[in-house]
């Protein structure tokens, strides 16, 4: 089996399992919070981990406040900034790429609360257009409450100028979150040098345990409670932590910081596959490919076949691919994301999205390689639309 759907949840990773075996086989389980002998040592693993978190990601273990991963994060980074603009910042900048969450949580604020939201310009290759911000700071300055721009798009792999996307934002005092939920456990990212006021992590992401994740906050005073309960994480989400959700956030950090060497060879690999498939079938196109993108990310699309055949053909031989985002792979249409990018339905409705670990390479892209040259070649006969 090749399992190639790492952006939309990577498998546990091996070093957690060994973790987890261990970890059940103890006797070490009781709430963090209460102050008998057994509380305290999970209590103590958690700032443990807390601080793990801090070291692999360039910021202070204050700045890091466990959750239930990305969606969580990303509702409470809204609330706890929309909920403080002032009557005169009643705008919100995005782009037309985020994960389908961001706009779903922007829809709620602009029809509850009267926010107008703004859309920046995106390039050919899938990237924001760093002069399009400064354009909307310039036009509505003083009015912006926030800006939200991903760090890497989840479909295609293309990092966004997030860096200096920040540096514009800081110097126009606005508060800009970026989605790094994509980024963080596969490529490199520093939140101190990143520049960003927020950001955010899903365990499940980085082959941690799902519903176990963190925000990273520049300035944590400016966080409002979303979950109330007591004390826990300094009283600004309530609930009883996913304690061994976050050993093995940190567990899976510290994975990906001993192996990240190995990154290089899975995009000479990558590239070597893309140039394979496109020298066999010209008429294919490689989303984003001109862009820096995600080493073990391919977005690929043939005009006329459904990539849901595809995705069929693939399976039929136990790989795992999707077509778009994990949470639109039913869908059989271009994503907003193509769309966006003036991407058309013939090309747009035939991508699959490939995306691998770091801990694979040259051995399943030949697999994939191989699977893929059959299923364009038997349904490359019968084109669909």
């Amino acid at each position: 089996m090749i399992y190639a759907d790492y952006n939309g949840s990577s498998p546990l990773l091996p070093a957690v399992r060994e973790y987890l075996k261990k970890r059940l086989d103890s006797d070490l389980f009781a709430n963090p919070n209460a102050i008998h002998s057994l509380s305290q040592k999970i209590a103590k693993g958690i700032e443990k981990c807390r601080g793990i978190v801090a070291e692999t990601l360039g910021c202070y273990p204050d700045q890091v406040f466990f959750n239930s991963g990305a969606s969580e994060g990303i509702s409470h980074i809204f609330h706890s900034i929309l909920e403080q603009a002032g009557p005169l910042k009643d705008i919100v900048i995005t782009s037309p790429i985020e994960h389908s969450v961001i706009p779903s949580a922007l829809s709620f604020y602009e029809k509850r609360r009267g926010f107008k939201l703004l859309k920046l310009d995106i390039d050919e290759g899938g990237s924001v257009k760093p002069e399009s911000l400064q354009q909307l700071l310039d036009e509505h300055k003083g009015k912006v409450a926030l800006v939200t721009v991903m760090a890497v798009n989840n479909e295609t792999g293309v990092y966004q100028p997030y860096r200096e996307l920040a540096r514009m934002c800081r110097s126009n005092g606005v508060e800009f979150f970026c989605d790094t939920t994509q980024l963080i456990g596969k490529g490199e990212f520093n939140f101190e040098q990143s520049g960003l006021d927020y950001a955010v992590c899903s365990g499940h992401k980085l082959g941690a345990l799902s519903g176990s994740g963190f925000v990273m906050v520049r300035e944590p005073a400016k966080l409002l409670p979303l979950v109330f309960g007591s004390t826990q994480e300094r009283g600004i989400r309530g609930g009883t932590q996913h304690y061994l959700g976050i050993e093995t956030l940190a567990v899976a950090l510290n994975d990906f910081h001993e192996n990240k060497h190995k990154i290089p060879l899975l995009a000479a690999a990558k590239e070597k596959f893309e140039a394979a498939i496109l020298g066999s079938f010209p008429e294919c196109v490689v989303i984003g490919s001109g862009a820096k993108r995600l080493s073990g990310t391919t977005l690929i699309g043939y005009p006329g076949i459904h990539g849901q055949a595809i995705q069929i053909e693939l399976e039929s031989q136990d790989i795992f691919v999707t077509t778009s985002s994990a949470c639109l792979d039913n869908q059989p249409e271009t994503s907003k994301v193509l769309q966006a990018m003036g991407i058309n339905d013939r090309l747009g409705r035939g991508v699959v999205r490939i995306s691998l670990s770091y801990a694979q390479g040259e051995k399943e892209y030949s697999v994939l390689q191989n699977a893929l040259h059959a299923a364009y070649h038997k349904l490359g006969k019968i084109q669909s639309f």
